[in-house]
């Protein structure tokens, strides 16, 4: 796909939300984030799946599931985005026993606000260094 820029240049070639979340990249969430109280799509990336929401209970110590682990970090998501009003992206932590593990450590994540593949407000979270 090629677009003229603003500047006169050409893009020659461009990576969508969608095709993220086709691909796995982008872990689509909407439907529980939802009901954690976003108004706009929720994606996490795959490797915030990975470390604070992916959850194989036979091979685990400590019984938790997805779906508490994932509302989890939406709802300290939802409190960053509330605490930081006018901001695109906010970092916050979230408790999450890692895999293998008995206590609870600190993961840091960022939520990001930002343009879908339309120009309508999404918002992913990330490892800080994901950007």
């Amino acid at each position: 796909m090629q677009l003229n820029l603003i500047d006169g240049g050409v893009m020659i070639s461009a990576y969508t939300r969608a095709q993220a979340i086709d691909d796995g990249t982008l872990i689509d969430v909407t439907d529980l984030a939802r009901d954690a109280g976003f108004k706009v799509p929720v994606a996490v990336t795959a490797k915030v799946w990975a470390d604070c929401v992916a959850w194989e209970q036979a091979r685990e110590v400590c019984p938790q599931d997805e779906t508490g682990r994932l509302w989890d970090v939406l709802s300290m998501a939802r409190m960053a985005v509330r605490s930081h009003i006018n901001v695109h992206r906010a970092r916050f932590s979230v408790l999450r026993v890692a895999s293998g593990h008995l206590r609870p450590s600190r993961a840091r994540l960022d939520v990001l606000i930002g343009p879908g593949d339309q120009g309508e407000p999404v918002i992913t979270i990330m490892q800080p260094e994901e950007d």
